[in-house]
């Protein structure tokens, strides 16, 4: 993997970016430059992970322009500081961020976003080293995370809990105890090798960097997520707020084309992972279309072994590696607000034990446009999602 995709001082430059002060001078930026009209193109702004996959596959079989707008190509970007810095400098209009980053930008630094809807389910997982059998085998060990404010950190910090361990921050190298499990924030492209050096015990993170250990023999998937809380958010898709107040129609079609492109893959798993391989004349990613098809389109034994190893042990929940619906449930923010105040966070959280879960929902999510465009794209049958949008979050470690 190309470990240029991720820097090391990402976490540094986002711990400052979501603070007043950090983000004032990109928010002016932003508001120097001409404001889009409604014929504005596109501009979307990704990193190149599995998460992406809505928004490339509506650029690459032109579904923007079906709904009469332009787009430019996707700006691939190499980690979630400039995925930010490009979004809050208005340097691109809609982006994918992890569904816990968005509760910090809006409530933790006031950035003038919304969640307009999901880009996927699940997709995500906790490899390990080969030997390790069970969670609690990492006790004392370090285990490896893309970001604090990340679903995985979230549900990392679930699973070590009912299973009677810690997550810690150990300084100075001091080794973590036997009931301890030392969490240290890693680039995705950096896990896989630090993984196969015994540098970690394992790590947690989004695909396809759980399909890469597992090609290149070096790490097992232990559980995946969406076996801990059911049909689960990673990344959401997040438009500038100004947007869809100034341009309501535009947004609309934004939004139209992400769904419809969502309900495209449901049905072209394979392709899709062509489409977002190095392979592609697009190269939208740096990933071999075989370890993409080993999470979009995989093998029907492969479930098996996931039972059969623990990987999976809620068959009754029939998920996918992942899949893909639009619908943001406030269920699901509203849970993400309770789960992230007994999560180990470092840095800026003081504004967490304050949030209410229910506010949190409403002012952060949008979900006009998205019902909208469910509607469009042939109701929210087609998606799986009940007529009421509603639903209980089921998380079981």
């Amino acid at each position: 993997m190309d470990s240029e995709f991720f820097s090391r001082r990402d976490t540094l430059r986002l711990a400052g970016l979501f603070t007043a002060a950090g983000a004032a001078p990109l928010l002016r930026a932003r508001a120097a430059r001409a404001q889009p009209g409604p014929d504005a193109p596109v501009r979307i702004g990704y990193l190149p992970i599995t998460d992406a996959t809505p928004l490339l596959v509506a650029h690459a079989r032109g579904m923007f322009e079906a709904e009469g707008l332009r787009a430019e190509k996707p700006v691939l970007l190499r980690s979630w500081a400039q995925v930010i810095e490009a979004f809050l400098s208005g340097q691109v209009d809609v982006v994918h961020l992890l569904s816990p980053m968005t509760i910090w930008a809006r409530f933790g630094g006031q950035a003038p976003l919304k969640v307009v809807a999901w880009n996927h389910l699940d997709g995500s997982g906790l490899t390990v080293q080969p030997g390790i059998q069970d969670v609690r085998a990492l006790g004392g060990q370090t285990v490896a995370i893309p970001f604090w404010y990340s679903i995985h950190n979230v549900v990392l910090g679930a699973l070590l809990r009912a299973n009677g361990l810690k997550p810690v921050v150990t300084r100075g190298g001091a080794a973590p105890a036997a009931d301890e499990v030392a969490l240290v924030v890693m680039p995705p492209a950096d896990m896989v090798p630090a993984l196969a050096t015994k540098r970690i015990a394992g790590y947690i993170v989004a695909e396809p960097f759980n399909a890469a250990a597992e090609a290149q023999g070096v790490g097992k998937v232990l559980r995946f997520t969406g076996d801990v809380w059911r049909d689960h958010a990673c990344c959401v898709v997040a438009m500038q707020e100004s947007d869809l107040q100034r341009r309501p129609e535009w947004s609309q079609k934004v939004v139209n084309a992400v769904v419809k492109a969502q309900a495209w893959i449901r049905d072209n798993r394979a392709e899709t992972a062509q489409i977002l391989s190095r392979e592609n004349p697009n190269r939208y990613t740096p990933h071999p279309a075989a370890v993409l098809a080993k999470v979009l389109a995989p093998a029907e034994a492969d479930r098996a072994t996931y039972l059969a190893s623990g990987a999976i042990r809620h068959a009754e929940w029939s998920n996918r590696r992942i899949d893909f619906q639009p619908y943001p449930f406030p269920s699901y923010t509203e849970e993400l607000v309770r789960l992230l105040k007994h999560t180990l966070i470092e840095g800026n959280r003081a504004f967490l034990d304050a949030l209410d879960p229910a506010r949190a929902a409403r002012e952060l999510v949008d979900d006009r446009f998205v019902r909208a465009a469910i509607a469009s794209a042939g109701g929210p049958g087609m998606f799986g999602i009940p007529d009421s949008f509603t639903r209980s979050e089921v998380v079981s470690a």
